[in-house]
């Protein structure tokens, strides 16, 4: 009789003993990981999860361009796993810096593999337009090999910084493949589906599919939905007066009635075009940190001002 009680306890012991184990084996903690941009932040916690824990380098509000890491990121980023990149231009003065301050870190580059566009200056190419025709010229000669860095804009692009997410994560955390593969599959399929939805909210839509910002953030959103963008700035620099001119005679010529900014730039030349064409300007923010859902509301926005 004491024999089985024995048994009895010890199985019960057992049993609390692994009921003890398991939820620890669960909860482990996750990793360490930096991303460059708020966008990445989204990509990276769809395929890693609960097992991520992701820093953003490049603030809210901050620009991409001109950003310097604080202090307190370089301490953090010391302890991190993996560094994901996207090719933004901060990188190209930091990001040898943020490795030396954590050799041990591996950098992921998400763009890789990805053939960037060069930034063009859209306002040309029509016969009787030859104002346009050559301020276009001066200002792609200006800008000439400047490659578009705003990858993160187009599903289609997403789909292999995903893939690229995923194999940096199964490289310096192989032990939750299991997890990352399944998650992979799902944010693909969601991708699958959005990409689907903004090609239906453009679908029907006849003319010349022309939108107009101040910064040419949005190139690869154009070239995957059959749009067209035309930029206020380029790489940065105010346009002057001839350039705010031929604008505006454009934007007449076009019924553009919507000049599309972003928060992290100054408004006053797209507001300028906006008071002279009678219309007015709309935020659209290509550094959301719902990515998703950004895109559709961009796309429901843009597809609005479309003549």
């Amino acid at each position: 009789m004491k024999s089985v009680q024995c048994i009895r306890l010890t199985i019960g012991l057992t049993l609390f003993l692994l009921s003890m184990i398991r939820p620890a084996a669960h909860g482990a903690e996750p990793i360490d990981v930096f991303v460059s941009i708020v966008p990445q932040k989204y990509f990276v916690e769809k395929i890693g999860g609960e097992s991520v824990r992701v820093s953003i380098m490049v603030q809210p509000g901050a620009n991409p361009a001109t950003y310097e890491p604080k202090p307190r990121q370089m301490v953090a980023v010391a302890k991190a796993k993996a560094y994901f990149a996207v090719g933004v231009p901060f990188e190209t003065v930091w990001l040898n810096r943020i490795s030396a301050a954590n050799p041990g870190m591996t950098v992921i580059h998400t763009e890789a593999g990805i053939e960037k566009r060069i930034m063009e200056d859209h306002l040309h190419g029509e016969e009787g337009h030859s104002a346009q025709e050559k301020v276009a010229r001066e200002r792609a000669e200006k800008f000439h090999g400047v490659k578009d860095p705003h990858i993160w804009l187009s599903p289609g692009l997403v789909k292999a910084q995903a893939r690229n997410i995923l194999n940096g994560l199964l490289r310096v955390d192989p032990a939750h493949e299991a997890s990352y593969k399944n998650n992979y599959e799902s944010f693909i399929s969601k991708i699958h589906a959005l990409d689907a939805e903004i090609k239906g909210i453009f679908a029907g839509k006849g003319g010349r599919k022309v939108f107009m910002v101040f910064h040419p953030a949005w190139g690869y959103f154009a070239q995957a939905y059959g749009l067209e963008q035309v930029a206020v700035e380029m790489e940065g620099k105010e346009p002057g007066p001839v350039d705010l001119e031929e604008l505006i005679h454009y934007a007449r010529e076009e019924g553009i009635k919507v000049i599309f900014v972003q928060p992290e730039f100054s408004t006053k030349s797209a507001e300028t075009v906006a008071r002279a064409i009678e219309g007015k300007v709309v935020f659209a923010n290509p550094l959301a940190l719902d990515w998703a859902e950004n895109l559709r509301k961009v796309a429901t926005d843009f597809e609005a001002a479309l003549k």
